[in-house]
């Protein structure tokens, strides 16, 4: 049976961010993007997306949509038939990252929101190159879409988040962890640390992409997710 794919966009991001790898995979399966938009607690941002969602699927997350990720796979395990894991991040905020979300609150409660996602996605986080900028513009548009408020939340969400650590070693479903080898922002040697957390997980790094490979290389994406929904599943004994 072919399981249901379940995106998660990152921080201030809608379906947009995952369009190339929708236009092709939903021609093969069932795809549903669900919004982290709803909640200022990664539980229940979870919670809402959890009462969505079919009775197994695959999961994928990107950022912000993999700390959620990681946080659906800790109350429904026996539900995530599989686990994609892209640039994000498994450890809890600490304070001093904390606190460098109330300016950014501050501001975008000032009317700022164009201004603060400047600062807080930089050109450098993503591969260098002509169409960086294109990536970035079209972040900034999803982030003017979604508004203010769900910036607050997000970031309140983010401030609160718990150490997935444990979550990931018990995880035994096929999982991809998939970065941007520039990725300044959740680096490389993150995501070789959460491949190496678990029992049944792949690491891929994405040699022309930073933090946002679904939309800097599409086409090398595509084929990690592909090649991550071709895995075996695991069987009922492991």
């Amino acid at each position: 049976m072919t399981e249901a794919l379940v995106l998660l966009p990152g921080m201030m991001c809608d379906a947009r961010i995952f369009e190339p790898q929708i236009n092709v995979l939903s021609r093969e399966r069932a795809v549903m993007v669900a919004p982290i938009t709803r909640g200022e607690r990664i539980e229940e941002i979870a919670s809402n997306i959890i009462d969505q969602l079919p009775q197994r699927f695959a999961l994928a997350g990107l950022s912000m949509g993999g700390i959620v990720a990681m946080e659906i796979l800790r109350r429904v395990p026996d539900r995530v038939a599989r686990l994609c894991l892209m640039d994000t991040n498994p450890l809890a905020e600490t304070p001093p990252e904390a606190a460098a979300r109330e300016p950014m609150i501050v501001g975008v409660r000032a009317g700022r929101l164009d201004e603060v996602m400047r600062q807080a996605m930089k050109p450098d986080y993503l591969a260098p190159g002509p169409g960086r900028m294109a990536v970035l513009n079209m972040v900034y548009a999803m982030a003017a879409d979604l508004g203010p408020d769900v910036f607050v939340r997000q970031n309140r969400a983010l401030q609160r988040r718990r150490d997935q650590q444990s979550t990931l070693r018990k995880c035994k479903a096929p999982t991809l962890i998939l970065c941007g080898a520039h990725d300044r922002l959740t680096p490389v040697k993150r995501h070789s640390f959460m491949a190496e957390l678990m029992p049944a997980a792949e690491l891929t790094v994405i040699e022309e992409a930073g933090h946002l490979p679904p939309l800097e290389a599409p086409e090398a994406t595509l084929a990690a997710l592909r090649g991550w929904l071709a895995m075996p599943r695991a069987s009922a004994g492991d």
